[in-house]
């Protein structure tokens, strides 16, 4: 894994495992989670899913971190200049797209 790799998250239901797919930039990142959850809700609308529960989000690889008890160093992305977590630095950044 390279430092900051990044990867989308998913779960479509709570309690599941998460779906993971790396990413290549941010506007990948939105494009994805923003198609999943359209998916979840598309399913719930059309009678595919009684209800759902879903979240997700973006985590980057981070090599200054301590390896966790699986050896992943995966932490929440972050905006390095505003602080913004990944929700808000699309609703400031992509919110015309």
């Amino acid at each position: 894994m390279r430092n900051g790799q990044l990867k989308v998250w998913w779960k479509p239901q709570i309690p599941m495992r998460s779906f993971e797919v790396l990413v290549d930039n941010l506007k990948e990142a939105h494009l994805l989670i923003n198609t999943l959850a359209d998916y979840d809700l598309f399913q719930y609308e059309t009678g595919v899913k009684p209800d759902y529960f879903n979240v997700g989000g973006l985590v980057m690889w981070d090599e200054n971190l301590e390896p966790d008890d699986d050896g992943s160093q995966w932490t929440d992305w972050v905006d390095e200049l505003s602080g913004d977590d990944f929700t808000e630095y699309t609703e400031k950044f992509f919110k015309a797209e």
